[in-house]
């Protein structure tokens, strides 16, 4: 790759190899908090981190940034292991804890403190932000700032032990309360907390801040590049302080621009939300943008790859158009998805000079888009389905598909003319009575006849039952983060249930992994909820962008 079309950390990386800054390969980390399921953001971080090292011939660590008791759980560490490998990536032997190193962060605690550079402050969580001041105005020192040494190793001994209430004491750096970077204004470096662990169940009452933890975990670990969000820019001085002042090994953070979809929520706590308030019905709902939901609602690895390569690592945020995740996604399907016929709102057509006991196999492609996916054998018969809106008795100009009078293509099978319209009392369109060219079949006319309308069907005889689940976009907001409750903003539209669709009969044996195309309505997926008796299909994403057109 030429430096031209590198991006700024690839450049970075280039120059430190250049110049030995680190005697090591490229090491990276992934390293997610397990106090949620990981959303299309955390993909971005995920491809860039284990890409860089790929690509360097280096290294790149998943590590579980566990220091929150409150909020982590065994079920988010397993879902979290679960999307770095559905994604494609492999952390080999290499999964961390930050709970692995508490023991170490405690002692390097005591080194900081021994150093004269942190102390035991009784201030609450209200004092210390009021203390703090402002941009234009210093921060007020703590009166506890100017203990001895031996007392504050005492009183951290003493908060590690249990002795003292959650909130009633604090360890924080000693650095500068009148610092123009905020963070460096004497941060708190460990809280007391008394909650059982997922890990470490109760042998620990102090738990590390992430600032503390994260610079430790990465030298711990080895870390050259510690790629972060921007918001960690302003961070990044404190990041350097900590490990300077222990004189130990310091990697490189470096930060960029996270990603930003419209239509979607990027915050864990806005997730949980939808999920703890029943807005969705869990974290892997197809229209969450958690790499779950993802999943589920048909999006494949590759497409979310393809994407994160064409937005790219930039220096500034930015918001994305969802729509161009999902034209990543069609173009992925479309090569990949096999074609398969299904109805979702069925309109009954009797073929009237059909034989009544007559049926036959017509031969159907895959895939155009792969040869070598083959072909199946669909079955035909006297009695078929269409869709209801693929037939209008007193059609508007350029509606190519089927009237009164007029002839249409059965795609893969014969033309069809309809001569008859059957109504029930209420006077709506019940079924209709067709005839066919016996001599058409494969769609050709031996006279040389075109039609301009190709429609698809399913035989009724052989036809399949099943509930299709129409998804749409979560939200009608294109920032709903910006609205005043993004709750409100929630698409009323983003789910609707069709419960009498009928399929093709070879989508009953479909593997739940494999997407389809439904020939003409878009792309879907068998939902982990089907099974022998009853199936569902999740609409993945429609052929065409609707959305551009409301």
């Amino acid at each position: 790759m030429s430096n031209m079309n590198k991006n700024f950390i690839q450049k970075i990386i280039d120059e430190h190899n250049e110049t030995g800054k680190f005697d090591s390969k490229v090491h990276t980390r992934f390293p997610p908090e397990p106090n949620g399921y990981l959303h299309i953001g955390h993909a971005k971080a995920i491809c860039l981190n284990f890409n860089i090292a790929d690509e360097y011939d280096g290294k790149c660590n998943l590590r579980f940034d566990d220091t929150n008791p409150i909020a982590e759980e065994e079920e988010y560490v397993r879902s979290i292991q679960d999307d770095v490998k559905w994604l494609g990536f492999d952390w080999e032997d290499r999964i961390y804890f930050a709970s692995d190193y508490f023991q170490q962060m405690y002692d390097y605690a005591i080194q900081l403190i021994n150093n004269g550079n942190a102390y035991v402050c009784d201030l609450s969580s209200e004092d210390i932000k009021e203390n703090r001041g402002t941009l234009l105005k210093p921060g007020t020192q703590s009166p506890y700032r100017d203990r001895s040494i031996d007392e504050n190793l005492n009183l951290f001994e003493r908060m590690k032990s249990g002795e003292f209430e959650n909130g009633s004491k604090t360890l924080r750096a000693k650095i500068d309360m009148s610092h123009p970077n905020m963070n460096m204004r004497d941060p708190v470096i460990y809280r007391i907390l008394h909650a059982n662990h997922h890990r470490t169940a109760d042998r620990w009452c102090i738990y590390p801040m992430y600032d503390w933890a994260h610079g430790l975990e990465d030298s711990i670990e080895g870390i050259t590049h510690s790629l972060c969000s921007l918001e960690f820019e302003d961070h990044r001085p404190l990041y350097d302080w900590y490990l300077d002042k222990l004189g130990v090994y310091r990697p490189q953070q470096i930060e960029f621009a996270r990603l930003n979809l419209s239509y979607t929520i990027m915050s864990k706590r806005k997730l949980k939300i939808l999920v703890e308030d029943n807005h969705v019905t869990g974290w892997d709902d197809p229209r969450m943008p958690t790499i779950s939901g993802f999943k589920r609602r048909g999006y494949t690895p590759r497409a979310i790859r393809n994407f994160m390569e064409d937005v790219g690592v930039a220096k500034r945020d930015n918001v994305m158009d969802i729509a161009k995740l999902e034209s990543s996604l069609r173009s992925d399907l479309n090569v990949r998805s096999l074609r398969r016929m299904a109805v979702l709102n069925p309109l009954k057509v009797v073929i009237t000079n059909y034989p009544d006991e007559k049926e036959e196999l017509i031969v159907a492609k895959n895939n155009p888009e792969d040869e070598s996916a083959g072909t199946r054998k669909l079955p035909f018969s006297k009695v078929l389905y269409i869709e209801k809106e693929d037939f209008m008795e007193d059609p508007p100009k350029k509606f190519f598909r089927l009237t009164l009078g007029g002839e249409v293509r059965f795609k893969f099978a014969y033309f069809i003319t309809c001569n008859d319209v059957i109504k029930d009392g209420n006077g709506d369109i019940i079924e209709l009575h067709c005839t066919y060219d016996k001599d058409t079949l494969g769609g050709r006319s031996s006279d040389g006849r075109k039609v301009k309308g190709t429609l698809h069907w399913v035989s009724a005889k052989h036809s399949i039952p099943a509930e299709i689940r129409l998804y749409d976009r979560l939200f009608s907001s294109m920032n709903p983060d910006g609205e005043e409750n993004f709750i409100n903003s929630i698409n009323s539209n983003s789910l609707k249930v069709l419960n009498n669709c009928l399929l093709e009969p070879d989508l009953k044996s479909l593997e739940s992994d494999i997407p389809v195309q439904f020939e003409r309505i878009g792309y879907f997926i068998k939902d982990k909820e089907s099974s022998d008796k009853s199936l569902v299909f999740n609409r993945t994403v429609a052929l065409r962008d609707t959305w551009s057109k409301k």
